[in-house]
C-alpha cells in the first residue's frame, strides 16, 4: 500500500494591498483553521460585531475550498484497496491447497490411532480401581491418625498438661477435620473441641484466680524481705561512717598507732541468690518465699495458644489494678504508727513482682502499663503520706515512718521506680518534724535545769568520765584524771548535752536518705534554734529564778563556760553526722549561740558579789577624812574585802576558767572603784584633807597588790586589765596628790593619765579637798601669808571646769 499524503501547515498568500478587509478575515481564518489554533476569537468578535454571518460566509468558502483536496485522498486509498483484494484471492487458494493436505493426514492418523485409543480405555479403568483402592487406604489412615491424635489429647487432658492437648486439637483441627473422611467423627470432633479448649480455659483461669490470692501474702512477705535488706545495708553504711569518723577524730588526737581496714562486702540484691544459693524468687517451683510465677505464665501461654492473649492480657491488668487498690486501704481502727510497715511493705512487694513479670513474661504486661500502676501508686503514698503526717503530733512517729519511707524509696529504686514524689513529701514535713522535736527538747531541757543542784558533779568510775566529759568533748585534757573526779560542772551539763546529742542523731537520721545531699545546713539551722532559742531561754529562765547565791551563780558561769566547749563539740558532730569535713564546719562556725545565758551568768554572778563587797564597802563611813597622819596599812573596809576577794579567787579557780574569772574579778573591781569615788563625792564626806587622800592612795595599792598577786592565775595582760578596773579611784587619787593639778586641762595629759574621770565629779571632789584649812595640804611648812601654789593651782583648775562644764 502507498503511503498517505502527510499534513502540512498552510499559510495563506499575501494579499495585495488593494485586497478589501473581508477578504483579509477570510485569509486569516483560512489560515488559523489549517495550523489547528483556536477559533474561539473569531467567534466572539462576530457576535461581538453583530456579524456572524460573515463568519458563516467564510467557513463555507473554507469548506468548499478543501472539497478538492478531499477527493484527491479518496482516490489514493482506492488505489490501495484494489491491491489488497487481489492479495486476499492468491491466499484463498493457498487455503484451500492445505486444507485438503490436512483431511489426508487425519485419515491416516485415524487409522493408527484406534487400537491405540482401545489399549487406552483398559488402562485408565484399571488405574481408577487402584485410586478407589488408596483412597481407600488414605481414608482409613486419616481416621486412624485422627484416632491417635484425639487420644494423645486425652492423656494430656488427664496428665494436665494443657498445652500439649492443645497442640493436638491445633493438629486435628488444622490437619486431620477437614481430611476425615467419616461425617460421624468429624461431627463429634466438630463439637468436643470447642467443649475441650473451654474446659482447659476454665481449668487454667482457675490456677490464675488462686495464683492471684496467694501472690498478695507472698507480695507483703516480699516487701518486708527487700525493705529489710536495705535497711541492713544501710546500718553497714553507717558502721563503716562511724569506723571512718573514728579514724578521723584519733587522727585528729595524733593516735597514729591504729590500723584501720575497710572491708568489702556484697550488696544484698533481691535479683541475687539467697545464702543457700536458691533464688529468692523463681518462674518455676517455689522460691524462698514461695514466689512462683509458673501458674501465671501458664495461664498466660494457654491463652496465647486459645488465641486469647489480648482478653488475657487485659483481665490481668484489671486484676492486678483492683489488688493494688485494695492495698490502699489504711484501717482506721489501727494507728498508722503500728499499720505503715504492712502498708508500704505490701505495695513494695507488688511493685517488686511487676517488674519480674514485666521483665520475664514476654510481653504480658506492658511498660506503660506498669508505669501507669506506678503513678496511681505513688498519688495514693503520697495522699496517705500527707493526711498522716498532719495527724501526728510526735516527732518520733514521724521520724519512724519517714525510715521505713525512705528505705521503701531504697528498695524500690533498685528496680528503676522514681521515688522523687515520696521524697518531696519527707521534704516538705521537714519544719514540722523539727517543730516537734524541738518541743520535746524543750521539755528534756526544761526537767534537766530544774533537777540541777548546781553542785560539782562526782563521777567515781571511768566510765562515768567516759559517758559524761568524753563522749561530748568537755576535757580540757587527754590524761584521764584520777578518780572519784570532781568535774567543774553540774550534773545538767552532761543531761543537756545529751539531749542536744539526740536532737542532732535525730535531725541527721531525718535529713538523710530523703534526696538532699548536702544537708548539713538545714541540720546547723535548726541546731543554732535549739541553741540559741531553747537552751539559752532555758538558762536565763534558771537564772532569772533559781539563781540566789554566789555559789549557784558561779556554778551557772562554770557550767556555761563548759556549755561552751560543748557547743563546739555539737557543730562538729553534726558535720561529721552529716558527712561535712571538719574544716568546711570550722568555717562556716557562728559566734557561741548561748551568748545571752552567759552574759546573764556572769551578770548574776558580778552582781551578787558586788552586793557582797558592797557589804564590806559600807565600813568606808568610818574613815577618818580628816586625819592628822596618814594610815599605813590601809583603812578596815579595803582589808575585807581583799580578804573576800582572796577567798573567792581561791574558790572560783577550781571551777570557773580564767577568762570568766577574769570578767567577774574586774567587773567587781570596778564596781570597787566607783564605790570609793562615790564615798569622796558624797553629801556625806563635807571635807576631807591629803592624809585622808593618802590613806585612800594607800587602799587602793593595797588593792592593786591583790591583783599583782594573781599572778600565777592570770597572764600579765590580764593583770593589766584588771588593774585597768581601778582606774577611775587611781587616776582621781593621783590628781588629787599631784603637785601640778591644773594639768588635768591639758588634753593630752589628761587623755594619758586622766582618762577615766569626769570633769563634774573632778569638780565636786576638788572642791572638798579645797575647803580644808592651809594646814591640811602637806605642802605648807610654815605659817605665812603666802597663797600654797598647789592651792592656787587647784583653785584654777575648779574655776576652769566650771567655765568648761
Amino acid at each position: 500500500m502507498s503511503s498517505t499524503n502527510s499534513r502540512r501547515k498552510v499559510t495563506p498568500a499575501v494579499a495585495d494591498s488593494g485586497d478589501s478587509a473581508d477578504k483579509l478575515d477570510q485569509i486569516v481564518l483560512s489560515s488559523t483553521i489549517c495550523n489547528g489554533e483556536d477559533l474561539a476569537p473569531f467567534v466572539r468578535k462576530a457576535f461581538a460585531s453583530g456579524k456572524p454571518e460573515t463568519l458563516l460566509h467564510h467557513l463555507r468558502a473554507f469548506s468548499k475550498s478543501k472539497e478538492s483536496e478531499i477527493e484527491e485522498v479518496c482516490k489514493a486509498h482506492y488505489q490501495d484497496f484494489i491491491l489488497a483484494v487481489d492479495d486476499l484471492r492468491s491466499l484463498l487458494s493457498d487455503v484451500d491447497s492445505l486444507k485438503s493436505a490436512l483431511y489426508e493426514s487425519n485419515s491416516k492418523l485415524q487409522s493408527v490411532g484406534l487400537p491405540l485409543l482401545s489399549s487406552l480405555d483398559a488402562f485408565v479403568e484399571a488405574r481408577t480401581v487402584s485410586r478407589n483402592l488408596n483412597l481407600a487406604l488414605d481414608s482409613v489412615r486419616a481416621c486412624v491418625h485422627t484416632i491417635d491424635l484425639c487420644s494423645r489429647a486425652n492423656k494430656h487432658l488427664e496428665d494436665g498438661n494443657f498445652y500439649m492437648a492443645l497442640k493436638c486439637l491445633d493438629s486435628i483441627e488444622n490437619d486431620c477435620l477437614d481430611k476425615t473422611p467419616s461425617s460421624t467423627l468429624k461431627r463429634m470432633l466438630e463439637k468436643n473441641i470447642p467443649d475441650i479448649r473451654s474446659y482447659i480455659e476454665r481449668k487454667v483461669s482457675k490456677e490464675f484466680g488462686d495464683w492471684l490470692v496467694d501472690i498478695r501474702a507472698v507480695s507483703r512477705t516480699l516487701g518486708q524481705l527487700a525493705i529489710s535488706q536495705a535497711s541492713s545495708a544501710r546500718q553497714r553504711e553507717e558502721d563503716l561512717r562511724i569506723k571512718q569518723r573514728q579514724a578521723e577524730e584519733q587522727s585528729r588526737l595524733s593516735l597514729r598507732d591504729c590500723v584501720y581496714v575497710l572491708e568489702e562486702e556484697d550488696e544484698d540484691g533481691l535479683g541475687a541468690v539467697g545464702g543457700d544459693g536458691k533464688d529468692l524468687y523463681s518462674n518455676g517451683g517455689g522460691g524462698l518465699l514461695g514466689f512462683d510465677l509458673t501458674p501465671l505464665y501458664r495461664a498466660y501461654h494457654i491463652h496465647q495458644t486459645l488465641g486469647l492473649e489480648d482478653r488475657f492480657k487485659h483481665y490481668y491488668f484489671e486484676n492486678r489494678k483492683l489488688q493494688l487498690t485494695s492495698d490502699f486501704q489504711v484501717s482506721s481502727m489501727t494507728p498508722f504508727l503500728e499499720s505503715h510497715q504492712t502498708f508500704f511493705a505490701q505495695i513494695a512487694g507488688f511493685f517488686i513482682v511487676e517488674d519480674r513479670i514485666f521483665r520475664t513474661s514476654g510481653g504480658l504486661i506492658s511498660k506503660m502499663e506498669v508505669e501507669n500502676l506506678w503513678e496511681t501508686a505513688m498519688s495514693k503514698m503520697c495522699s496517705v503520706l500527707e493526711d498522716q503526717f498532719s495527724r501526728m503530733q510526735t516527732a518520733n512517729h514521724l521520724l519512724l515512718i519517714k525510715d521505713y519511707v525512705s528505705l521503701l524509696g531504697v528498695t524500690l529504686r533498685r528496680y528503676w521506680y522514681p521515688v522523687e514524689p515520696l521524697l518531696d513529701v519527707l521534704s516538705k514535713h521537714r519544719d514540722k518534724y523539727h517543730e516537734l522535736l524541738i518541743s520535746d527538747c524543750r521539755k528534756q531541757i526544761t526537767e534537766a535545769l530544774s533537777a540541777d543542784k548546781f553542785e560539782q558533779m562526782l563521777m567515781k568510775k571511768e566510765y562515768e568520765y567516759s559517758m559524761n566529759v568524753l563522749s561530748f568533748q568537755l576535757q580540757v585534757s587527754d590524761i584521764i584524771p584520777a578518780f572519784p573526779f570532781v568535774a567543774p560542772f553540774s550534773s545538767t551539763v552532761p543531761d543537756c548535752c545529751r539531749i542536744v546529742r539526740s536532737f542532732i542523731e535525730d535531725s541527721v537520721s531525718f535529713m538523710s536518705y530523703g534526696g538532699q545531699l548536702d544537708f548539713y545546713d538545714v541540720v546547723k539551722k535548726y541546731l543554732d534554734r535549739l541553741l540559741s532559742e531553747v537552751l539559752d531561754g532555758a538558762l536565763l529562765k534558771l537564772i532569772s529564778t533559781s539563781v540566789h547565791g554566789v555559789s549557784q551563780a558561779m556554778q551557772v558561769a562554770a557550767n556555761m563556760a563548759v556549755f561552751e566547749r560543748a557547743c563546739d563539740f555539737f557543730f562538729r558532730h553534726a558535720a561529721q553526722l552529716s558527712g561535712i569535713p571538719l574544716r568546711m564546719a570550722e568555717r562556716g562556725r557562728r559566734q557561741f549561740p548561748l551568748t545571752k545565758a552567759r552574759e546573764s551568768a556572769e551578770e548574776t554572778l558580778s552582781g551578787l558579789l558586788k552586793t557582797k563587797v558592797d557589804g564590806f564597802m559600807m565600813l568606808i563611813e568610818n574613815v577618818n577624812w580628816i586625819p592628822d597622819e596618814p594610815l599605813q596599812n590601809g583603812n578596815e573596809y579595803v582589808n575585807e574585802v581583799i580578804i573576800y576577794l582572796e577567798t573567792l579567787v581561791s574558790t572560783a579557780q577550781q571551777i570557773l576558767p580564767v577568762q570568766v574569772l577574769k570578767r567577774v574579778l574586774q567587773d567587781v573591781l570596778s564596781h570597787i572603784s566607783v564605790t570609793i569615788v562615790g564615798a569622796l563625792q558624797a553629801d556625806s564626806v563635807k571635807r576631807f584633807n591629803v592624809n585622808a587622800v593618802m590613806g585612800i592612795d594607800v587602799d587602793i595599792k593595797l588593792l592593786e597588790g591583790f591583783v599583782d598577786s594573781q599572778a600565777p592565775i592570770f597572764a600579765e595582760e590580764d593583770l593589766n586589765q584588771l588593774k585597768a578596773a581601778l582606774s577611775e579611784a587611781r587616776q582621781m587619787i593621783n590628781l588629787l596628790l599631784s603637785s601640778h593639778p591644773e594639768n588635768f586641762l591639758n588634753a593630752v595629759i589628761r587623755e594619758r593619765s586622766y582618762y577615766s574621770l569626769d570633769h563634774k565629779k573632778v569638780v565636786t571632789i576638788s572642791e572638798k579637798l579645797k575647803d580644808t584649812s592651809d594646814r591640811l595640804f602637806g605642802t605648807f611648812g610654815s605659817r605665812t601669808m603666802k597663797q600654797n601654789p598647789k592651792k592656787k593651782s587647784l583653785d584654777t583648775l575648779i574655776k576652769r571646769l566650771r567655765d568648761v562644764s
